[in-house]
């Protein structure tokens, strides 16, 4: 829609509160205590100059987000791509992960990380059909990932190029 705009902001930016309550409450959800023993991310690692955190508004309103950070020197990782049910099966999963890959990628990055939960087939679906290359074994139940040695995380890789395209 024409009314979409990035903006790039802070995850404590007050107009996008909800937004992230939901993204936290939609893996309460599915996953219940599963990730409860992982320490909260800091969120000052989505700050420039390594990382950013956008969100597509719609009429001024949240409808979208993601992020990334620095991972290594030259891979940034993605994180925090959610839509709202309510909003889903329009594309805006993609335009997010697009306008990260594009934003890394002029920052310097030359490949992309993330990872995805194991009861998120949609997410891997998305990845997967954006030249993600998984760094797990697809064909097994995802819920192997779930149990020793594996910590319920599925790992996936791309490599940016110069031509990502403009969102």
């Amino acid at each position: 829609m024409s009314d979409d705009v990035f903006i790039q902001t802070v995850p404590e930016d007050p107009l996008i509160a909800p937004f992230i309550q939901g993204l936290f409450g939609e893996y309460r959800e599915r996953y219940g205590e599963y990730f409860s023993s992982q320490p909260p991310e800091d969120d000052s690692v989505f700050s420039a100059p390594d990382g950013t955190f956008i969100v597509l508004l719609r009429n001024g309103a949240p409808i979208a987000m993601g992020a990334y950070k620095r991972y290594d020197e030259k891979t940034a990782e993605l994180k925090r791509i959610w839509t709202h049910r309510s909003l889903r099966r329009q594309g805006l999963a993609q335009k997010v992960l697009l306008e990260l890959e594009r934003r890394a990628a002029e920052y310097g990055y030359q490949e992309v990380f993330l990872t995805t939960g194991f009861r998120q087939p949609e997410a891997v679906g998305l990845y997967l059909s954006h030249g993600y290359q998984p760094l797990f074994d697809t064909r097994l139940d995802p819920d192997v990932y779930s149990r020793p040695p594996y910590d319920g995380r599925l790992p996936f890789t791309k490599a940016l190029t110069a031509d990502v395209p403009v969102t």
